[in-house]
């Protein structure tokens, strides 16, 4: 596979996979996530590409930062991949990494050569009522609580509840997920609802000269997955939707994922 190895650059947490000579893919995790979360499409990608997965601040092995509203986030990947010397790359964001690496593109359009997004909600009124486990660990009152005292089997049963297929949660997706504190991630979660209702992603998308990939799940739980057709109709952005899968398709379908984004780099190459 090449390299593997970890760092830090402008102050947050990135692992490269594979040969640094090969064409850089960056992957943005989404909200309570790290970049482990992309740990099982990695090997297929990295045979191919320099895979860049980034820990957004206050997540992973990330420090916490002052600010969590995506476009101050955006700008510290800007600044990381400033430092790395790379620029045109495709950056892949799942969920609301879709939204940072949407804001990426706004902000530093030499930075960003194609865009994908997967089970990036295009607007807050897409959102579905959320599990009994998420609410459980979300929602004051009892949010702080449950958060203080969260198992590891609770954690995994937070991401297994937003999932349609049977899957196997990493050891490492749930170590990471216990250093995000309460106030974090309720901070991220109403930044980011900040950012598309300020502005759906397929208008976003659509003020962009960039080619896109947006991949849902037709069993997400998150977002209504009819949703997806509000991206249908952005030029230049091409939508592909899994059967019979939730919102991780990187631990529900890792192998259709994986071809889904080589398909879409091949294809922007050329």
């Amino acid at each position: 596979m090449g390299i593997d190895d970890s760092t830090y650059v402008h102050g947050i947490h990135v692992v490269h996979d594979g040969p640094r000579e090969a064409p850089p893919l960056v992957l943005v995790h989404g909200s309570g996530a790290s970049g482990s979360s992309w740990g099982p499409v990695v090997p297929v990608l990295a045979r191919r590409h320099h895979v860049i997965r980034v820990d957004l601040p206050g997540h992973g092995q990330s420090p916490p930062a002052a600010s969590y509203d995506v476009p101050g986030q955006a700008a510290v990947l800007a600044a990381a991949l400033d430092e790395l010397a790379l620029s045109s790359v495709t950056v892949a964001g799942h969920s609301s990494g879709g939204y940072i690496a949407t804001a990426l593109a706004e902000q530093r359009p030499d930075l960003v050569g194609a865009l994908a997004l997967i089970s990036s909600g295009p607007s807050p009124d897409a959102l579905l009522p959320q599990p009994a486990v998420l609410r459980a660990l979300i929602a004051p009152p009892l949010g702080p609580l449950m958060w203080r005292v969260r198992s590891d089997a609770m954690l995994r049963r937070g991401v297994t509840a937003v999932c349609s297929r049977p899957v196997t949660v990493p050891d490492d997706v749930v170590d990471d997920a216990r250093g995000i504190s309460y106030r974090t991630f309720r901070t991220v979660l109403r930044r980011n609802t900040e950012y598309v209702a300020e502005r759906n992603v397929p208008t976003r998308l659509e003020a962009l000269d960039v080619p896109a990939l947006v991949v849902f799940g037709t069993a997400d739980p998150r977002w209504d997955p009819d949703a997806v057709r509000l991206y249908d109709g952005t030029p230049n952005t091409r939508v592909e939707r899994l059967a019979d899968v939730g919102h991780f398709p990187m631990l529900e379908a890792p192998a259709e994922t994986g071809e889904s984004l080589l398909r879409f780099l091949a294809a922007t190459s050329r």
